[in-house]
This record gives structure tokens, sequence and C-alpha cells, in this order.
């Protein structure tokens, strides 16, 4: 749901904050005063494309801000995590436009192409109205919704399990077939491979004990002479530290029998006494081990030599060679076993293809008997919208297996007619903005229980209407407010004293500049409004007394 809406320097208006609410809000104001502009601007945070004119006049730069609460919408936040963009329950989207430069956009304070920003703004928003950023006007929106009103989810989903798991098989098989062509000339480098893999005969620890032997074994030299010196330091030479550390205990026994305090110092001074000695003995064992065995050294560099020359050969490190030759057993059981495994393969891809294809049939038979029901509900709605003429069919096509995808082979396409003698066509071609608005408001009212799309906002839905059919557009739009979000520009009364709330766009100007605010409405304040649509400028008790009629009535 759209939460805020910041806009700064565009067309118009200077700076204007708008926060709506839940339910349906109607936007109001005189011709010009910039209704038409706040659907722009949320447009162009939304990812459309920007014309730097749209700057206002004297500024170098434009900003829109719009934040949505996204806690509720699994679509959104699925989409965001997926993009490493995920902000919590809030999303905010924000656009820059410079005068002397390109355009910038940001989800969540990240910069962010127009593909991005459109592909999410399509999960957050729905214009009516104009042709951009429409959901209703592709093909795959359609389909969605049309799945959505069939209430046929767990019968999707298993179609397209089944269509992933077959493709997956499928692939497999054709790698298997084309790695069939050359398997005489494979098996035997892979039997060359093993072989001599299996022939080094590297045990599991082998390379780090080799590596740690020759450390040693290179190092003999150096390792004498140091332990030397400790011993030297320790306790051979004179003054060496067994040495002094024993005087120094013996001084200090003798001063405990002035001050008792040295007791315990004396005490950790045999302790280390003690380890002293018996480090003095761990390398006097240690150093009568060290021998020089040059036979030996060479043994180990040969053996290490092995190892690594393989190592280069097939490219990995000393450490993975046992990988690899895992790896390459397991591919030479595969084709040593290929044939079976080919009949096995083709046999499993046949069945998944014959189970994807029996749930695609249902799954279309199921779409078919939803779109024939729908087209009853969106027809009744069109009479009630002021086109008795109006005609709406959902077109299924079938699609060759080539077309297959997870969401079955049914191509769907939503047509209609609003004149005699004109044949159905798509949606993307109804030339009349308001014909398209209301056209939608009838789907989105026919499946209302879907809500695939929490923001609806509907301009132009009024043009070309008056009367009792634009009582029924006020009302189907705030059938839709009880469970959507609607924002709804309008120049009829009809439709305005429909809203949950009434927000008025007003133009000031100072003969200078102009710019546009907008004002939420009290109860009084909207009678007035309302009266003025009725009426004109010049409000009577009588046009008053009509608007409080008309705003009373829609709470019935």
């Amino acid at each position: 749901m759209l939460t805020h809406l910041h806009i700064k320097d565009l067309a118009i208006i200077s700076s204007l904050e708008l926060e709506p609410a839940a339910g349906m809000t109607v936007l109001t104001g005189e011709t010009g005063a910039g209704k038409s502009i706040l659907i722009d601007a949320l447009g162009l945070a939304l990812g459309e494309r920007a014309d730097n004119d749209m700057i206002r006049s004297g500024c170098n730069r434009a900003e829109i801000t719009a934040t949505f609460d996204i806690a509720g919408l699994t679509t959104a936040r699925t989409w965001l995590a997926e993009q490493a963009l995920d902000a919590g329950d809030e999303c905010i989207l924000r656009r820059v436009l410079v005068r002397d430069g390109r355009s910038r956009a940001f989800i969540n304070a990240t910069p962010a192409p127009l593909q991005s920003v459109q592909a999410l703004g399509e999960l957050l928003v729905d214009i009516h109205g104009q042709h951009a950023h429409q959901s209703l006007l592709r093909r795959g929106c359609q389909r969605d919704l049309l799945d959505a009103y069939a209430g046929h989810r767990p019968l999707l989903d298993e179609t397209a399990r089944l269509f992933r798991q077959w493709r997956t098989q499928d692939e497999s098989l054709a790698r298997l077939r084309a790695a069939s062509e050359d398997r005489a000339a494979r098996l035997d480098l892979l039997r060359y491979q093993v072989n001599e893999l299996e022939n080094l005969r590297l045990g599991e620890n082998e390379l780090a004990d080799l590596d740690e032997e020759h450390a040693r074994l290179s190092n003999i030299g150096r390792l004498r002479e140091t332990t030397a010196q400790a011993l030297d330091a320790l306790y051979d030479r004179e003054g060496s530290v067994q040495e002094q550390l024993a005087r120094i205990s013996r001084e200090l026994e003798e001063l405990s029998a002035l001050d008792g305090n040295l007791a315990g110092i004396r005490e950790l001074l045999e302790g280390a006494l003690v380890q002293v000695e018996e480090a003095t003995a761990g390398l006097r064992r240690y150093a009568d081990g060290l021998d020089l065995d040059p036979a030996r050294l060479g043994q180990v560099e040969n053996r290490l030599e092995e190892i690594h020359d393989l190592a280069r050969k097939y490219r990995v490190r000393p450490q993975e060679l046992a990988d690899r030759l895992d790896r390459l057993q397991t591919e030479l059981n595969e084709l040593e076993h290929a044939g079976v495994h080919l009949s096995n393969l083709e046999e499993q891809v046949a069945a998944l293809r014959a189970d994807y294809l029996r749930r695609a049939e249902t799954l279309s038979k199921q779409r078919r008997q939803a779109a024939r029901k729908l087209e009853k509900a969106i027809v009744r709605l069109l009479h009630d919208l002021g086109m008795p003429e109006g005609r709406f069919s959902v077109e299924i096509q079938a699609q060759p297996q080539e077309r297959a995808g997870p969401g079955g082979l049914d191509q769907i396409e939503f047509l209609v007619s609003t004149n005699p003698g004109q044949p159905p066509q798509s949606l993307a071609k109804v030339a009349s903005g308001g014909e398209l608005s209301r056209i939608s408001l009838a789907i989105q009212v026919a499946t209302i229980q879907c809500g695939l799309i929490p923001t609806l906002i509907f301009d132009e839905v009024d043009a070309g209407i008056g009367g009792g059919t634009a009582e029924i557009v006020g009302q189907l739009l705030r059938r839709l407010g009880e469970s959507r979000q609607v924002l709804c520009v309008t120049h009829l009364p009809q439709v305005a004293a429909q809203g949950h709330r009434h927000l008025q766009i007003k133009k000031h100007t100072d003969g200078k500049t102009t710019h546009t605010d907008v004002q939420a409405l009290e109860e009084d304040e909207r009678i007035r409004e309302i009266a003025r649509m009725l009426g004109g400028m010049e409000i009577t008790g009588r046009t008053l007394a009509h608007a409080r009629e008309m705003v009373s009535n829609s709470r019935d």
C-alpha cells in the first residue's frame, strides 16, 4: 500500500506531501490544478520514462519519493530479497530528474536501472487510464488474474513442478545422447586417467604427512643447531637457566627464615626448576633423534614430485587429486552403463512429459470454465458502466508443446468490444482512456477477491459519462476500496461522494509563480467541494443540501 508520496519541483508543484490511506481516496480540484501531475509523478517513481521539461521552471532538478508498506505483500518482498534490496516492511522508490543530465532511480536508497524499478512497480501499483504501467494490458498478468479467479493454485503448482522435472531430465537426456556419440573415445580416456590416478595410491593424509616430514628433513642442520643452543642455555653452560634458578631458590630458602612471605615465591621457583629440567630432558631426546638421512629425504622429495606432477597434469591442486579421481570414476561408471541409463532416462522423460500434459489439459479445462463465468460477470458490469453494447471474452489458445511452460500450454488474452459491429480486440487497442479505465474497473470488481496488486489508481474513469452511470462507477470504486487501496482522480460529484477520504488539489499564483498543494478535506469542506462540482463556483443552499445528501447516501 502507498503510504507517502513526496514531490519536489515537478511541473507546477514546488513541494507536496501526500499520505494516502487505505480505502477509496478521491482527488478533486479545478481543471489545471495539477491532479494528473500527481499520477504522473507516481508513474515516474514507478519507472516510467521521464522528460526533463517536466522539471519546474527555474529549477535544475525534480525529485519524487514513493513509500510503500509491503508487510503483507509476499511477491514484492520476495522480489526485493532476490535482488538483495530487502529493507523490512517498507519499500522506498525515489526518482531524480536533472535538467542537464540523465534521470536516476533508487530502490531502498540503492541505485537501480529503470527496468528493475518497473518490474517492482508492477507488483505495487496498477494505474488505470493511461496505457503505461497497467498490468491488465499484459497477457502474462491476464493469465495470472484468470488463474487467481479460478482458484486452482495447487494444480498450477503441480503443473509447474512437473514442467521443471520434465525439462531437467530432458536436458540430461540430451547431454547423454550427445556424449554417446563419442562414447568410445571418452571411455578410453577415462579408463587411462582413472588407472593413472589409482596407481598413484595417494593415502588419505599422505600429502600433509609428506610435507611435514620434508620440512623436518630439509632443515635438519638448523634444527640441530637451535636445539644445541637451547640445551646450552638451559643446562650445560656455566650460569645456565637451571643453575641460576637453583641458586636463587637456595638463597630464598635461607631468607624465608627471616620473612615467611618468601616461601610461596620459592615454591614457584622450584616448580620452574622442575619444568626446566623436564624441558632439558625432552630436548636431549629430540636431539638424539635428529639424524641426517639423505636417502629418506630423496624418497620424500621424489614422492612429492610425483604427486605435484600429476596435479599439474590434471590442473588441480595436489590436495584435490582424490576428488578428481572420484569424479572421473563416477563419469566412467555412468558411461560404461550409458546404454541402460539412456533407456531408463528416456522412460522417465516420457512419463514426466505425459504427466505434465495431463495436468496442463486439466488446467486448460478449468481455465475455460472460469473464463465463461468471468466473461458473464464482466459483461454485466460493462452494461452497468454505460457500455450497453460492451462485450468481453477470454481467448484461450493451445500452444504447441515446443512452447510449453510452467503455466501450461495456454496463451490467454482478454478481448473487448464496446461498439456494435466491432470485433473483439485486445485491451491495449482500446482507444479511449476513459473506456479503458471503466473496463479495468469492471475487471477489478469482478475479480475483487483475487487482490494481486494492493494499490489501484484510476484516472479518466469518469470521462464521457454522467448521471446514473457516474454513480455506479463511484459505488464500484468504493466497493473496491473495501479490500484494496484505491486512488481516483475525478471531475464528477457522483464519484467524489463515494470516497472514504477526499483530497482537494489547489493551484495558487502570486502573479509571478504558480504552485500546487493538496488538502485533506473534513466533512464540511468536503460537502462544499462536492457542491462546487455540482453547481460551479457559486455555491447555494440547494447545492449544499444535495452534496450533503450524496455523501450521506454513499454510507448507507
